[in-house]
This record gives C-alpha cells, sequence and structure tokens, in this order.
C-alpha cells in the first residue's frame, strides 16, 4: 500500500518531521516500511534541480513561422522577462495565435536533467540550448514523462491555477510515497486516514479533520428504504452492511490534476472522475466503494424501482467482469445482483454491464461491508485479485462505510456537479459489538516491567479512538467497532506499549534462573536420525511440499494400477502452476526430481530426507481445532551412481554402481545405531514402484515400517533417470520414534565377560525360503 506524504500531511502534520524519524517509529509500531520513494527530491531517482526545474505561465501561443505542426509558447517564468519555447504539445497547439493567457505550466531551463520523452522506457537526457526548424529553443515545457511522474508523454503538464510562479517545482510537486505492508487482519491501517491516526498516536498531535464530517455537512439520513432502490440482503451472515447513494445528474470527465497525481503515486491508474473519486475515497478511508450506472439497474418483475439483492451465487452462474473476463460462480460465493442478475462479484470487482461510462447521468453509490474470509476465499478461487478485496480481507469496519459513501457523494457533487439524494438506503443486519474491557494501568507494568504514566496511557487509548472512564479502578475501556481483536486485558496493554515505543524499554538482564525447557523428544530424535545418516555419507534435501499429481501416476507404471499411496490427496484450488497443486503424499518424487537435476553434474547421488506427508483423514472440526489432514512425517533416502567417488588414477569402470546392498547396508548400520536391529522383521515386498523380486518390507515390533530395494525401471524412465539402478527406501517415522524409545528405555549394560572370545563357524541346512533373520534369532535364543 503505497501513501504519499503530502496525502497524509492533511490529516496530521508530518512535514516536519524526518523522513527517517517518520520510518522509524512507524515501524517499531507494526506498521512496516518497505520503502520510500522520493519524487523531485535530492535522493529521488531523477532529481529536479530547483534552479533549472521551476513552474512557469504560458501567457500566448505563436505560430512557429518553419513548421506546421509546431508553436512558439511565451512563458512567464518570475524574472523579468518571458522566454519563448518551441512545443508540439497538442493542447498548446490548439491555442495557436492566443495571447493572454494564464496557464501553469512545469519550466525547464537547458541543462536541466529530465527524462526523454520521446524514447520508450526511461533514459535521462540533458536539455540542451538549441534551434527547432530555424528558431533558437534555450527550455521547454515539461510532459509527466519527462518529469518521471508517470507515462504520459504526449501532452504537457498543467499545474493548478493557484500555483505560484517561478518557484522550484519540487516545492509544488515534491513528495516521498510510503510503501506499506501491514501484515494481519487490519483493514484499518489499509488507508491514509488510518496511518494518520497512528502517527497521530506516537507523536501525539491532534488530527486535522475526521471524516465523518462530511456526513454532516450533506445531511444524509440514513433509512431502511428509500424511495430509489429497493436493496436486500439474502445472506445476512456474508454481508453485515449495505448502503445505498444516488447521486444526479454528473458529468462523467477527466478527474482534476491533484486528484490524478495521488492516485498514481498510490499506484492506480486514473479513468474518469466518478471511477476516480471511488479509488480516491477507498485509499483516504480504507472504504472500498463501487460505482453503478443507475440507468442499468432492473427492477424485481412486477416492481417499478431497481433492485439490489446481495446474495449467493446459483452454481455455474455467470458474469464479464469490468476487466472483460466472463467469470463462472460456485455457491460459496456472494453476488451483487438487480432484479434480473448479477451486477458485481461483492468485494472483489463490478460487471461490465453495469459500469460508469461518458453518457452515465446517475450513479449509484455502493459502500458495503462483506464477510472477509469469503471475500478471501472468492478472490483466490477466481483468481481475481484487487485493491477492493485486499481490504475487505483484512476486514473492515462496517461503520465506516456511511461515512466513505458521504465522503464520495460530497467529491462527485465537486468534482462532477451532480446533487445527492438525502436519504441513503442502509441495511444493517450485522451492527458489531464494541469490547467493554476492565483495564489497570499496573498491568502495563508487570507484563512489560517499564513503569508508564496512567495519564499517558490514557492519552494512547483516546488517541486511537477508544474511549476510557478513568473514575475509579480498574479503568472501564471501550475498543471502537474497527478493533475486533481488542478482547482482554493484555491487547490493551499491547497496544500502550506500540505506541509508547518498544525501543524506550530499558535493556536489562534476566536475574532470575530460566524455566527448565520442555523436551521435545520427536524432535530429539529426528535430529540423531539426522547425525546418523549424514555421518553414513548421505546429503540431506530438503523439497516442496507442494507437487505435480502426475508425479503419483508416474511412481505406478502399469496403466490401471491402482495407487499404493495414504487417504485422498488434499489439493490447492488457487494454485499458481499445475506443478505445484497436490500436497505431497510420498517423499519419493521430490526424491527423484532432485537426483534427475543433480545427476547432470555428479556421478553418484546419496540423499535422504525428513519430511511431512498429506492426505485427508476425516471431516474437518474448525471448534475442535481438527483440519481433517493428516501430515505423519516420513524418511526418504535414495542412493544411486557409482559406489564410490573415482579417484585420478582409476579407469572409469573401476567402481561399479551401487545396489541394493549398499541401501541394506545403510539401514542396517542405522538400525543399529538406534538399538533396533533386533526389533525388525524383514520380508519380501511388493510395490507397484519397486523392481519385482527387489523389494523388501521392513515391520518394528509388528508394525509396517516401510519398504526399500531398486525403483521399477519404467518409475526411473519415467523421471528421466540414467540406465543404472535407483535405490530408494520410504519409512513411516510414526512407527520408528515409539520404537526407538522403547529401545533406549529396555536398553541395559552388562557386564564384560572375563573370558576370551570363542568364534564358531556353523553350517546349517534350512529350507531355501528360511530367511536369514530367522536363523540368527534361532541361534541367539
Amino acid at each position: 500500500m503505497k501513501i504519499p506524504l503530502s496525502w497524509l500531511n492533511e490529516y496530521v502534520e508530518v512535514k516536519d518531521l524526518a523522513i527517517g524519524t517518520l520510518r522509524e517509529r512507524l515501524d517499531l509500531a507494526g506498521l512496516e516500511i518497505e520503502g520510500v520513494e522520493a519524487i523531485g527530491y535530492p535522493e529521488a531517482e531523477l532529481p529536479w534541480d530547483p534552479d533549472k526545474v521551476i513552474t512557469g505561465e504560458v501567457v500566448a501561443v505563436y505560430p512557429h513561422p518553419n513548421a506546421d505542426r509546431l508553436v512558439l509558447a511565451e512563458v512567464n517564468y518570475g524574472g523579468t522577462q518571458t522566454e519563448v519555447v518551441v512545443t508540439g504539445a497538442p493542447s498548446l497547439y490548439a491555442l495557436k495565435g492566443e495571447q493572454g493567457l494564464s496557464l501553469k505550466v512545469a519550466f525547464a531551463w537547458h541543462g536541466a536533467v529530465l527524462y526523454d520523452g520521446h524514447r520508450e522506457g526511461w533514459i535521462k537526457a540533458r536539455l540542451k540550448q538549441t534551434k527547432i526548424r530555424g528558431e533558437p529553443s534555450r527550455a521547454m515545457v515539461c510532459s509527466e514523462k519527462e518529469l518521471g511522474l508517470s507515462e504520459e508523454a504526449e501532452d504537457i503538464l498543467y499545474l493548478p491555477d493557484d500555483t505560484p510562479v517561478g518557484v522550484p517545482l519540487v516545492d509544488v510537486l515534491g513528495d516521498y510515497v510510503l510503501n506499506f505492508d501491514i501484515k494481519g487482519p487490519f483493514g484499518h491501517l489499509q488507508s491514509v486516514f488510518g496511518i494518520a491516526r497512528e502517527v497521530a498516536a506516537l507523536f501525539n498531535r491532534p488530527l486535522r479533520r475526521t471524516p465523518m464530517e462530511a456526513v454532516d455537512r450533506l445531511g444524509l439520513k440514513p433509512v431502511p428504504r428509500a424511495d430509489f432502490i429497493d436493496v436486500e440482503i439474502a445472506d445476512p451472515d456474508l454481508c453485515s452492511r449495505y448502503t445505498a447513494t444516488l447521486i444526479r445528474q454528473v458529468e462523467v470527465g477527466p478527474s482534476p490534476l491533484w486528484m490524478q497525481m495521488r492516485l498514481r503515486r498510490a499506484g492506480m491508474r486514473p479513468i474518469n472522475n466518478i471511477v476516480d473519486i471511488t479509488n480516491y475515497v477507498m485509499l483516504e478511508l480504507g472504504q472500498p466503494l463501487h460505482a453503478f450506472d443507475y440507468a442499468v439497474l432492473r427492477p424485481r418483475e412486477g416492481e417499478a424501482i431497481p433492485a439490489i439483492i446481495v446474495r449467493r451465487a446459483k452454481p455455474g452462474e455467470q458474469m464479464t467482469t469490468l476487466d472483460g473476463e466472463l467469470r463462472t460462480f460456485d455457491s460459496e460465493m456472494l453476488l451483487i445482483t438487480d432484479g434480473r442478475g448479477p451486477i458485481g462479484i461483492a468485494g472483489v470487482m463490478g460487471g461490465q454491464e453495469s459500469e460508469v461510462l461518458d453518457a452515465t447521468q446517475d450513479v449509484l453509490l455502493e459502500a458495503a461491508n462483506f464477510d472477509f474470509l469469503n471475500i478471501r476465499r472468492t478472490s483466490q478461487r477466481l483468481r481475481l485479485h484487487t485493491e477492493a478485496s485486499a481490504r475487505f480481507g483484512k476486514r473492515v469496519d462496517p461503520e465506516i462505510a456511511l461515512i466513505a459513501a458521504a465522503r464520495a457523494a460530497e467529491l462527485m457533487v465537486t468534482l462532477a456537479g451532480g446533487t445527492v439524494e438525502p436519504a441513503v438506503a442502509d441495511i444493517y443486519p450485522g451492527r458489531p459489538e464494541r469490547s467493554v474491557l476492565s483495564y489497570r494501568p499496573s498491568e502495563a507494568t508487570r507484563l512489560l516491567g517499564v513503569e508508564i504514566p496512567p495519564e499517558e496511557q490514557k492519552r494512547i487509548f483516546e488517541a486511537l479512538e477508544f474511549e476510557v472512564e478513568s473514575e475509579q479502578i480498574p479503568w472501564s475501556v471501550t475498543a471502537p467497532t474497527y478493533r475486533q481483536d481488542v478482547r482482554r486485558e493484555a491487547d490493551l496493554v499491547e497496544e500502550v506499549a506500540r505506541i509508547w515505543g518498544y525501543d524506550r524499554f530499558p535493556v536489562t538482564l534476566i536475574d532470575e534462573p530460566l524455566p527448565p525447557l520442555r523436551r521435545n523428544r520427536p524432535l530429539e530424535w529426528e535430529e540423531r536420525l539426522r547425525d546418523i545418516l549424514v555421518g553414513l555419507g548421505l546429503d540431506e534435501v530438503i523439497t516442496y511440499s507442494l507437487i505435480d499429481p502426475q508425479d503419483e501416476e508416474r511412481l505406478h507404471p502399469k496403466a490401471g494400477e491402482a495407487l499404493t499411496l495414504p487417504g485422498e490427496p488434499v489439493r490447492l484450488q488457487n494454485y499458481l502452476s499445475p506443478e505445484r497443486s497436490q500436497m505431497r503424499r510420498t517423499l519419493l518424487p521430490g526424491a527423484l526430481r532432485t537426483a534427475w537435476s543433480n545427476l547432470r553434474y555428479l556421478d553418484r547421488i546419496a540423499i535422504f530426507e525428513i519430511g511431512r506427508i498429506y492426505f485427508k483423514s476425516g471431516a474437518p472440526d474448525v471448534q475442535k481445532g481438527e483440519t481433517g489432514v493428516a501430515e505423519p512425517r516420513h524418511l526418504s533416502v535414495l542412493l544411486t551412481g557409482v559406489r564410490r567417488p573415482r579417484w585420478w588414477q582409476e579407469e572409469p569402470q573401476a567402481t561399479g554402481p551401487m545396489d541394493y546392498f549398499d541401501l541394506k547396508g545403510i539401514v542396517d548400520a542405522l538400525l543399529a545405531r538406534l538399538s533396533l536391529a533386533e526389533r525388525v522383521d524383514w520380508t519380501r515386498g511388493s510395490h507397484p514402484s519397486f523392481h519385482p523380486g527387489r523389494c523388501a518390507q521392513v515391520a518394528l515390533d509388528g508394525q509396517v515400517l516401510g519398504v526399500l530395494g531398486e525403483l521399477h525401471p519404467l518409475v526411473c524412465e519415467a523421471f528421466d533417470l540414467p540406465a543404472n539402478p535407483v535405490l530408494a527406501l520410504e519409512w513411516d517415522l510414526e512407527v520408528l520414534w515409539p520404537a526407538a524409545e522403547r529401545a533406549a528405555a529396555e536398553k541395559t549394560v552388562g557386564r564384560l565377560s572375563p573370558y576370551a572370545p570363542v568364534r564358531e563357524d556353523l553350517a546349517l541346512v534350512v529350507d531355501e525360503t528360511t530367511p536369514a533373520l530367522a536363523v540368527q534369532r534361532a541361534i541367539l535364543e
């Protein structure tokens, strides 16, 4: 969110503050500023030399004697004489032959560095004295692009009529633009007024004006039913308030320069005065607005006056939005409709059919409040992100709706010549409750460890529009409607600390012993597992949790074979790319992708990963905090390539490729280090991703731990891996950890035998299907 400092200064005095001081205090108060853009000042990308780039006044326009498409503009620059410049500006060409003019412009002398308005991109050029078609030219009148204000280069920039002549342009148009990154659901900070309120509290300064004044000046009266519109909220759980204001007989045209400049500096494109006003008020007060062409709104069947119905969409319902895209809706999306069909997506974007055009005369102004979660989901599902949805998605105060409507209506009267209907249709089914909290000023000292005077705490609350009754302890503090997140006394202490300034807290050392750490055994086992595997020569990798669903198909090379993966997949509805559209149910695709990308540079891969997999485990239960998604931790290991790195005198074929027993050796060493070797059962495994006959299933204390073996050649081919064998395993750590914990608890150390060891070689005749582990256990018993 970009806010010009000059705009902020209209609400609270900030021009006397150093920009660094203002930025530091706002950052410490939780209002992070990503950057500051200077316009015209010495630190700007294009500084305006105060001696060479000044304000001027065009007083006459003469024909160029040697060129049909050029004119000579006589410019008063504040000196004793005027200067004649050669220009081809269309607006001045239209005034050829006119005298006695008083057009305020940006005037640049030779030597000034400006952007070249005749070339694409932002290329700087120094203005030189020259002759243009035989006429000398030592200066120029500037376009917006030449000054770096916008890409508009067709015509020159005109300044307001009251601009003084001959002063540095930086004193008139110079500005700083603060680029905020507001995190969290704080819609009240997504506006000029919201930031001004914070600045006023931080620097103990009064607000110069409040937005409520517009309601009083216009004398607007909210009524449940107006005679010009029939408003119905069919889903009050998704729309807590809807106001409709009618402005008649407007003249649609360009908005004034000052408004266009502010919109551009805030990152928005000027369109026309009506649309610009709605955007301007949204930036100023944080309340998104929408203007409908009143003449195209249709009534319900059998009714006379137009209707506005706020309802859920019907499955498959469609509408063309202002960006020209045909959108299809589902039943979870909220629409604004008239008596016949959709005219807007609530809180996101309006419909093309009801947009304000040059011929529009009457405007119906919408100022509403919608459920922030619904707006966020709708924006994501449609992949349609707008300034309005960004604000509604951070929770907007419903109390500001009528105030914003009045402010916009007042501007339309001033800038578009309209007249406002005094009655405002205002349907308000979801009026928010204000939190009333008991507050002890001493609680700030107890929680923060610093003494903050009670009178200063009261000042902070009142500056943030909290109502305080401080006649007795505890105080009664009523939170404003825009702070629905303030629910307990500690929240009030946080506001005090934030505005008081964390930088004012003294640095003190803790003189008491730290509380004992709470052990996290799974994490400890995980770290030990990492150490063991790294010690065995493996490298750890971390791959994406989001995968391509087709990668799961590639793990099952036989057509029509059922997937052997746990649960149902968790798929994203608003994925950015199909390759990252599903949560992984196995770690193997990430390991195989890593092997593929590294085998281009290496002849040996030995990697492991410890991470979560995801699958649906049941219905979500928000009240119980159950997401309906299981997230067990798994271990994967992948080996491929040569058994050991070749040294410089060896032939390429001197070291062979790794095989099953390399992986088996790593597994045996790992289990031995965890004291689990005797608890493991090995059986012949069968898994579609592994080579038939070269796969083993491992069970631990009777529970299946996972599989290991050589991957199926078709799987390797599907992931574009070389012909060498690829060995892999994937184990469930939710089975491994408890077994390791039990083994550690049962582990005992006996006395060393005083006798020398006796080694015996035994030759036993057994059935060829008898596992070696069964023979080993029989001997030990």
